[in-house]
């Protein structure tokens, strides 16, 4: 895996859950082992969304290259392996002059909300690693860049390999994330939140 470009906050779940207990990246402390690795690329709050069903299209360019504009308010980017990603929310279908189409993820189940918040995170780690059970004001949706992704939930479990996206569920859902396969697991989180509201809670299966 490689260096991991972020920019913003770090955190590492290990007993504590990710997003209650962020750490600036100067000052974080060394992760355990086997400690699920979260790291927060780029957020925006979002006062209006577009109607209609809304996906996420996550687009490739490598770095420097020349490529068409997005909406400002309604795209969030992070840098990987010489190459810009662009994660865009939007009606489905549409595309970005010069990158490529890496996925299409939705629709997207909405909060309801007086503004929301897009968040992008960049997270996984070691096989066998694991968040603590948890929910979000909001859902997200994942595409694995390497390794395996299982996810447990209240409406059942999943999983996703390395090129593959998985949407989310209802906001709300109780879930908790394992890195399932035989390598690390590294993979790009979009969220979208009720702005009002914590980024995430401890939650039970129970």
């Amino acid at each position: 895996m490689d260096l991991w470009e972020v920019r913003g906050i770090s955190a590492v779940c290990a007993g504590l859950l990710c997003g209650l207990t962020p750490h600036p990246a100067s000052a974080q402390t060394p992760a355990a082992p086997n400690a699920f690795r979260v790291d927060l690329v780029a957020e925006r709050r979002v006062a209006v969304l577009p109607t209609g069903p809304l996906h996420w299209r996550v687009e490739t360019a490598p770095t420097g290259a020349e490529v068409g504009s997005a909406d400002p308010h309604l795209s969030l980017t992070g840098e990987a392996d010489g190459r810009v990603w662009r994660f865009t929310l939007g009606p489905p279908g549409e595309r970005t002059p010069g990158m490529r189409l890496e996925a299409e993820i939705g629709p997207v189940p909405l909060p309801e909300a007086s503004a929301w918040v897009l968040r992008l995170n960049r997270a996984g780690g070691p096989p066998g690693a694991q968040t603590p059970v948890h929910r979000h004001p909001g859902s997200e949706a994942f595409f694995v860049r390497s390794g395996r992704l299982c996810q447990k939930t209240t409406h059942g479990d999943a999983e996703a390999g390395a090129g593959q996206a998985m949407n989310g569920h209802d906001p709300g859902a109780v879930m908790q994330l394992t890195s399932c396969g035989v390598s690390d697991l590294d993979q790009w989180v979009m969220f979208v939140l009720d702005a009002s509201k914590s980024f995430s809670s401890p939650a039970s299966f129970d």
